[in-house]
């Protein structure tokens, strides 16, 4: 009976060793996920004047050339007050289109920005309840707990050789994995990061694509079930170089 137990011991040893290689093995394997994280920090690196902490929601912002839109993700979910990965952008262009902020869904909020008589709208999600950066955060930490917590919200777009977090509802920030090499479409050349927004949810609230101003009304093709597919797009690209 006691070289059973002492053969079970040694069996449930072994596999345990042999799922912690797995997953030891499944994450080195994940060449999206690691690969992102270097092309993301060079994002980071080409526009360090961009990249600010954002003490409100418990993170990091990235803030376009233009500074009408942000992405900003959080380093501790525990007190981000809304979402964990968003994006917060200048609502005039989506009010001036014909835009009733009252019929817009949950994920999408509405508010006065930090100068006066600025409103801004805010669209995003929440990833987990008490995942942190352990130690000092920074831009890159941050972004890396994405990765190591929630890889699933990493997206790789194949037509447009772009990484990009998914902000729920078909929502994305995207960023070129070689800035020098890299082209968004054929008709928007060289767009080293691209704000990505769901129409459905904003036009369904009043807006009019042919009346919206510094947003790209395009189709862009994804991949559904590994098939691709054109879907529209509010889009706001941006060259980095």
């Amino acid at each position: 009976m006691k070289k059973i137990k002492r053969i079970a011991a040694v069996a449930a040893g072994l596999a345990l060793v042999a799922t912690l290689a797995a997953c030891s093995g499944l994450k080195s394997l994940d060449v999206v996920g690691q690969q992102s994280i270097a092309s993301f920090d060079a994002v980071l690196k080409t526009i360090p004047g961009s990249v600010k902490a954002d003490e409100l929601n418990a993170g990091w912002a990235l803030t376009a050339p233009d500074d009408s839109v942000r992405f900003i993700w959080s380093d501790d979910y525990s007190k981000s007050p809304l979402h964990d990965v968003m994006l917060e952008f200048d609502a005039q262009p989506f009010l001036d289109a014909g835009l009733d902020p009252e019929k817009l869904p949950d994920n999408y909020a509405f508010y006065e920005g930090d100068a006066m008589g600025v409103k801004m709208l805010m669209v995003g999600t929440k990833l987990g309840g008490n995942d942190k950066v352990s130690g000092t955060s920074t831009a890159l930490s941050a972004y890396e707990l994405i990765v190591n917590q929630y890889r699933d919200t990493i997206n790789y777009h194949t037509s447009l050789d772009h990484y990009g977090v998914k902000l729920g509802d078909g929502n994305m920030f995207e960023w070129a994995k070689d800035m020098k090499t890299n082209s968004y479409d054929d008709s928007v050349q060289d767009k080293d990061i691209v704000f990505v927004l769901n129409p459905e949810p904003l036009i369904a609230a009043g807006v009019d694509p042919a009346l919206l101003k510094g947003w790209a009304y395009a189709s862009v093709s994804v991949e559904v079930d590994g098939k691709p597919v054109d879907v529209m797009k509010f889009l706001k690209p941006f060259d980095l170089a």
